[in-house]
């Protein structure tokens, strides 16, 4: 499997970024390795992480090999993957649109709806859910794990503080005026609203949270939403927290939700085992 990392310049940014991709190019035995177009998944990270996390924190990389899946993950920067104007940073943009026509055209990724899926963990959770709501059009699932749900605690923060979490700059810097946040663009329910009264394409949702995170009432909340709005919905909880041990477990449920190759029996990513 390559891990590839690329600098492009980010139109949506205004400034150069880095991409880590991994493609299934490059197997071990001879003939093996596939050409593409491949399936792909954007796969976004959380909070105070940045690009690397996903390959530093699961074993993606091997199961992503077995599955003939590409991967692109790039870096969210604390943005919560929405449009910030006013900072000249449209990361949704860049997100749901310029990554994946760059992507498309710089690697033997497969351009078909049903081919696209974006997913990630709690901040990148938020992120693919609002960018698959916002581009359904281009991505045929979403799979977001302990989702940061947050439009509606975020309003208890009331005072600038020194801690990112609690801080209410910090949100509004993200999102603006926060009186504003519900019913606007970045809503979750009311993307999910939009998109099934529109009579298009629906994104299929894996979601998926540890009992004790503190995150599971909010995610157990939408995932009810979209079910009653139609959507087609696996929801999956098991124990845990907010933090690798289950995300590396998750991913893998993921990855064998998602319509893949799967692996032969006994191989491998073409590695030698003992």
């Amino acid at each position: 499997m390559a891990l590839i990392q690329c600098d492009l310049f980010s139109h949506s940014l205004m400034r150069t970024v880095t991409v880590q991709v991994l493609l299934p190019t490059d197997k071990m035995a001879p003939g093996a390795a596939p050409k593409g177009p491949f399936k792909t998944l954007y796969l976004l990270h959380g909070i105070f992480g940045n690009r690397t996390d996903w390959v530093c924190g699961t074993r993606l990389q091997s199961w992503a090999a077995d599955r003939n899946l590409a991967v692109v993950m790039p870096s969210g920067e604390n943005s919560f993957y929405v449009d910030n104007e006013k900072a000249s940073a449209l990361y949704g943009t860049f997100i749901g649109k310029e990554l994946v026509d760059f992507t498309r055209r710089s690697f033997p990724l497969s351009d078909k709806r049903e081919d696209t899926f974006i997913g990630g963990l709690s901040m990148g959770g938020f992120g693919s859910i609002v960018n698959g709501l916002q581009n359904p059009e281009t991505f045929g699932a979403v799979c977001a794990l302990s989702s940061a749900l947050i439009l509606d605690s975020m309003m208890e923060n009331t005072e600038y503080t020194d801690f990112l979490m609690t801080n209410k700059g910090y949100y509004e810097s993200v999102f603006g005026d926060l009186t504003k946040v519900r019913g606007g663009v970045n809503d979750y329910d009311a993307l999910a609203e939009k998109v099934a009264a529109s009579g298009g394409p629906r994104p299929r949702f894996y979601l998926a949270c540890g009992t004790e995170d503190g995150l599971i009432g909010v995610n157990r909340q939408f995932r009810d939403h979209l079910q009653a709005l139609g959507y087609d919905v696996t929801y999956q909880e098991g124990p845990g927290v907010h933090d690798w041990y289950f995300w590396d477990e998750y991913i893998l449920k993921v990855l064998n939700w998602l319509p893949l190759d799967q692996p032969v029996q006994g191989v491998s990513s073409g590695h030698v085992s003992d």
